[in-house]
C-alpha cells in the first residue's frame, strides 16, 4: 500500500502544526518606554535646554557700549538649573505638587557666565562673573531638569505625584498648562499650487535664525513674476535672474531644461525683460532699486542704491546661503522652482497637495519656547544696552559703570510666564501673533489628560468653510488617528497623534552633508547649467537645500538606508526618491511625523522568535532592535518608497497559491508591528472599533474624555479648581490592548451597567433611559464634586493672634 493510500499519513498532515507569524505585540510597551505619547514633548524641551539655548546665546553673545568700545560684556556659558525659589535668603527646592497647592510657577533659574569690563577703570581687564541669574524658565514635568526625572514609583509617591501621570506639561501660577502641537506647512520647501485667481504659483517659506520670508513665483498672462513684500509690485523673473548675474538667455534656458516646451513657456518672460531694455546685472539692479518699497528705504535713510542687492542677498530665498557674493546657488534654486512650475502647467499631476502630511511639520513645545526665549533674550540685551548708553551720557559718574546692574531678570521671567499662562505667542521680530498655543490641561479624566497631550492644533482658522484640510488623507495612515477629531466647526482640522507616532527633533546637518558628498553627490559649484538636468541624474535636496546631483539615485538611497540601519547616522534621517521630480530628498529636520516598522526581506520579517524572547527576558530593548537593523523609523515621504504589509506572510498555503503570492511577497519591504496602532489613545479604548459605523467611533472619542472615574493616585491630595470623582469606579468588563498599554486599566473610568432590553411598547422613549431605583440606592453613578476655595493665609494668622490677645 502506497503512502497516498495510507490514512494515517493524511491524518499526520492535518495534525501538523501551522507555522504562524511571530507575535510582535511586546514591542509596543518597549516602544512606549523610549518614545511615543508624551515623549516627543519632553524630547523637544530637553533639546531646547541642552542645545538650542546655547545656540541662541552664541548668536547674541556680545554687548558693546555705543560710546566706548572697550566697555563690553560677553556671554561665555548659559545653563538651566533645577527648579528652586529664593525664600528668606535661602534657596528652597520646588516640587510640582507644592506648586499646584500654593499657586506658584514650577520654574528654574537661567544662569549665565559672563566676562565684562567696567567703566572709569584705568586697566580694562575683563572681570569674570559666574552664575548670574537672567530669568526663570517654566520647567516641563518629567524633563531632564525636573525633580521627577528618573524617579521610581515609591519616590514619586513621596513627592505627591501619580506614577501614571505622563508629564509633558507646565505648572504656571498653580495651573497645569500644556503647549499644543502646532501644525505648519514645511519651511524651506518648494510648494507648487494655484492661488485664489487660479494662477500657478511656486512658493518657498524661508526660515533661518536671522530671517523669515516668503518668496512666491506666479504666472500671469504667460509671463512669470516674483512677488516679495519688499518690492512695491511684482517683478519680472528674468530681471531677478539678470540681477543675480545670469546675463545670458541661453544659460537661463539651459538651467531650466533643454526641452523645447520649457523654452516656449519662458519666451514671453525673456521678451518682457528685453522690452524693458535690461541686459546686464547693473541695469537690473538699478531697475530693482526703483521698485523697493518706501518702508525699506526709510529704514536705510532714504538711500535706495544697493538696497535691491541686499534684499536679494538676505530676503529672496533666505534659506539658500550666498558665499562671497556668489549668487549661483540662488540662481539654480530659482531655476528648479521655474522648472517645477512648468511641469505643473504641462502635467496637472505634479501639483503639490498642501494637505499631504509629508508637506507638514509639527512644532513642539521646545521649538515654540525656543522662538519666544530668543526674542526675549535679544530684547533684554538691547534694553540693558540702552540703559547703559543712557547712563554713559550723564556727565557726573562717581561709581564705575557696571553692565550687570542693567540686566533685568524679570524681562525673560514675565515674558515666558505670561505667554504660557495666556497662550498668546507674540514674537515681535518675526511679526508673529498666535493665540491659543497653550491650554489648561483637561483633568476630567485620566484619558482626557492624555488626549490633551497628543492633540494637534490646526494652522487654519476653524471658521473657514473649506473641505480639503478636513478630509481624511491617505497619508495620515498610522501617523494621525482617523477617529479622534471633534464634531462641529473644528472637525478634521484638530487632529490627534496615533499610538506609535514619533515627532522628530533637529539633527546636526554638517556631518550628513559631508557624508552625502562622499557617497557620490556631485557639488553644484562643479556643474554647468547644461549638466544640471542631464538625463538619468537626480538632484539631491537636503532639508530644502540643493546639494548637487547623483547619477545612481537608487544606489545612493540604499547606501544611506544601510548606514541608518547600522546606527552610523541618526535613526530619524529620511531618504525619499521622487521619480516624478527626478529628486532625492534627504531630511533630518525636526517636526516630521514618523513611526517604527519591521523590516522585511521579500515579505519575511527579520524579527524571529528568539529576538522576542530576549525582549521578554529583558536582555534586549527597543533601541537594540533599531541598532541591529530589525526595525526602522519611516516618515510619510519615505513610506512612498516602501510596500508595507499589515501581517507577515504565513507559510501555510498550498503550492498553487504560493506561486501567485511569491511575486507579491518579493516586493514587500516592511511589515506593521501591530495594525491597531493606526488609532490614537482615545480611539484605542473602543473594543472592536472595526465593527462600528465610523461616526460612532468619532463620537466615542469625544465622550470617552468626559468619562468620570479616577484621574490619578494623588487625586485626593490635589487642589484642582473643580474635580469630579466617581465614588465606586470599576474596571471595564472588556478591555483593549491600548487600555493596558497606557495604564488606564489601573484607574477606573466609569461603571459597568447591566442593560435590559424590552421590546414590548418600549420603542417610543427616544434617547431616554429608565433607571433601576435600587441600583441608584446602592450607589450606581454616585460622584463627588470637589471645589477649591482660596483664602489669604496672612489674614488667618492675624485673626488667630487677635483672638489670643483678647482671651488673655
Amino acid at each position: 500500500m502506497g503512502a497516498e493510500d495510507d490514512p494515517s499519513a493524511s491524518l499526520k498532515t492535518l495534525a501538523a502544526p501551522v507555522k504562524s507569524a511571530v507575535d510582535k505585540f511586546q514591542l509596543l510597551p518597549a516602544f512606549l518606554k523610549v518614545r511615543g505619547l508624551v515623549k516627543q514633548h519632553i524630547d523637544s524641551f530637553n533639546y531646547f535646554i541642552n542645545h538650542d539655548i546655547k545656540k541662541i546665546m552664541k548668536a547674541n553673545d556680545r554687548l558693546v557700549c555705543r560710546y566706548d568700545p572697550d566697555l563690553c560684556l560677553r556671554y561665555t556659558n548659559i545653563y538651566v538649573e533645577e527648579p528652586s525659589v529664593d525664600m528668606d535668603f535661602s534657596v528652597e527646592k520646588l516640587t510640582p505638587h507644592l506648586c499646584r497647592l500654593s499657586d506658584r510657577t514650577y520654574a528654574a533659574p537661567i544662569k549665565v557666565d559672563i566676562e565684562y569690563t567696567k567703566g572709569n577703570q584705568a586697566n580694562k581687564k575683563p572681570e569674570i562673573k559666574r552664575g548670574l541669574v537672567i530669568g526663570r524658565l517654566p520647567i516641563m514635568l518629567r524633563s531632564c531638569r525636573c525633580v521627577l526625572s528618573g524617579k521610581d514609583e515609591a519616590e514619586l509617591a513621596k513627592l505627591g505625584e501619580c506614577p501614571l501621570d505622563p508629564g509633558g506639561y507646565f505648572i504656571v501660577k498653580g495651573t497645569e498648562k500644556v503647549i499644543l502641537i502646532q501644525e505648519q506647512l514645511s519651511k524651506n520647501r518648494i510648494i507648487i499650487d494655484t492661488d485664489s485667481k487660479g494662477r500657478v504659483t511656486a512658493s518657498v517659506t524661508s526660515s533661518t535664525h536671522e530671517t523669515k520670508s516668503k518668496t512666491v513665483f506666479f504666472i500671469d498672462k504667460d509671463k512669470i513674476y516674483l512677488q516679495l513684500n519688499q518690492f512695491i509690485k511684482p517683478i519680472p523673473i528674468m530681471v531677478i535672474m539678470r540681477a543675480m548675474g545670469m546675463e545670458s538667455d541661453q544659460e537661463i534656458v539651459q538651467m531650466v531644461g533643454r526641452d523645447p516646451r520649457y523654452g516656449t513657456l519662458l519666451l514671453p518672460s525673456l521678451q518682457e525683460c528685453a522690452s524693458e531694455r535690461i541686459y546686464t546685472q547693473q541695469q537690473a539692479l538699478e531697475y530693482l532699486d526703483g521698485k523697493v518699497g518706501s518702508a525699506n528705504s526709510a529704514r536705510s535713510g532714504n538711500r535706495k542704491e544697493g538696497l535691491a542687492r541686499a534684499i536679494l542677498l538676505d530676503v529672496f530665498l533666505a534659506n539658500v546661503p550666498v558665499n562671497q557674493g556668489n549668487f549661483r546657488p540662488k540662481c539654480i534654486y530659482a531655476s528648479v522652482m521655474l522648472r517645477r512650475m512648468m511641469d505643473a502647467i504641462l502635467n496637472a499631476d505634479t501639483f503639490d497637495d498642501k494637505d499631504y502630511v509629508g508637506n507638514k511639520r509639527l512644532e513642539l513645545s521646545g521649538q515654540l519656547i525656543s522662538l519666544l526665549f530668543e526674542d526675549l533674550f535679544k530684547s533684554m540685551n538691547s534694553f540693558a544696552l540702552e540703559l547703559l548708553n543712557r547712563a554713559y551720557e550723564h556727565a557726573s559718574r562717581s561709581s564705575p559703570l557696571d553692565f550687570v546692574h542693567y540686566i533685568k531678570q524679570d524681562y525673560i521671567t514675565n515674558g515666558l510666564e505670561k505667554s504660557i499662562a495666556t497662550g498668546n505667542w507674540d514674537v515681535k521680530r518675526f511679526k508673529m501673533h498666535r493665540k491659543g498655543v497653550s491650554q489648561v490641561l483637561s483633568r476630567l479624566s485620566f484619558i482626557g489628560a492624555l488626549g490633551s497631550m497628543t492633540r494637534i492644533s490646526p494652522q487654519f482658522e476653524k471658521t473657514r468653510k473649506v473641505s480639503g484640510p478636513r478630509a481624511l488623507q491617505p497619508s495620515q495612515w498610522g501617523m494621525l488617528c482617523p477617529c479622534d477629531t471633534p464634531e462641529g466647526e473644528a472637525c478634521g482640522l484638530t487632529k490627534n497623534l496615533a499610538l506609535m507616532t514619533h515627532v522628530t527633533t533637529d539633527e546636526e546637518e554638517g556631518p550628513l552633508i559631508s557624508l552625502c558628498h562622499s557617497l557620490g553627490v556631485q557639488d553644484l559649484a562643479l556643474l554647468s547649467a547644461e549638466e544640471l538636468h542631464a538625463p538619468g541624474s537626480f538632484l539631491v535636496i537636503f532639508n530644502g537645500l540643493i546639494l548637487g546631483k547623483h547619477r545612481q539615485p537608487q544606489r545612493f538611497a540604499n547606501a544611506m538606508r544601510k548606514l541608518r540601519r547600522s546606527g552610523k547616522i541618526g535613526e530619524f534621517v529620511s531618504i525619499f526618491v521622487n521619480e516624478k521630480q527626478h529628486c532625492v530628498y534627504v531630511a533630518s529636520d525636526g517636526g516630521r511625523v514618523c513611526r517604527p516598522l519591521v523590516i522585511a526581506d521579500k515579505g519575511i520579517s527579520r524579527i524571529k522568535e528568539h529576538h522576542m524572547k530576549e525582549l521578554r527576558d529583558g536582555v534586549r530593548s527597543f533601541d537594540d532592535f533599531l541598532r541591529d537593523g530589525l526595525v526602522e523609523y519611516l516618515d510619510v515621504n519615505e513610506e512612498n518608497n516602501a510596500l508595507i504589509a499589515l501581517y507577515e506572510y504565513e507559510n501555510d498555503k498550498d503550492d498553487s497559491e504560493k506561486e501567485k503570492d511569491d511575486v507579491k511577497r518579493s516586493s514587500i519591504t516592511h511589515i506593521e508591528i501591530e495594525p491597531f496602532t493606526i488609532l490614537g489613545v482615545c480611539a484605542g479604548l473602543i473594543p472592536y472599533p472595526h465593527h462600528n459605523q465610523s461616526p460612532r467611533n468619532t463620537y466615542q472619542c469625544a465622550m470617552g474624555k468626559q468619562a468620570m472615574g479616577n484621574i490619578g493616585y494623588n487625586q485626593l491630595s490635589r487642589a484642582d479648581t473643580l474635580l469630579y470623582l466617581l465614588v465606586y469606579p470599576q474596571r471595564p468588563l472588556l478591555t483593549t490592548k491600548t487600555i493596558e498599554l497606557v495604564g488606564y486599566d489601573k484607574l477606573g473610568g466609569g461603571q459597568n451597567a447591566t442593560v435590559a432590553v424590552m421590546s414590548y411598547s418600549g420603542y417610543d422613549i427616544e434617547d431616554a433611559i429608565v433607571m433601576n431605583k435600587s441600583s441608584l440606592d446602592r450607589g450606581f453613578g454616585r460622584c463627588i464634586a470637589m471645589k477649591k476655595y482660596c483664602i489669604a493665609l496672612m489674614n488667618v494668622y492675624c485673626c488667630q493672634r487677635d483672638l489670643q490677645q483678647w482671651y488673655i
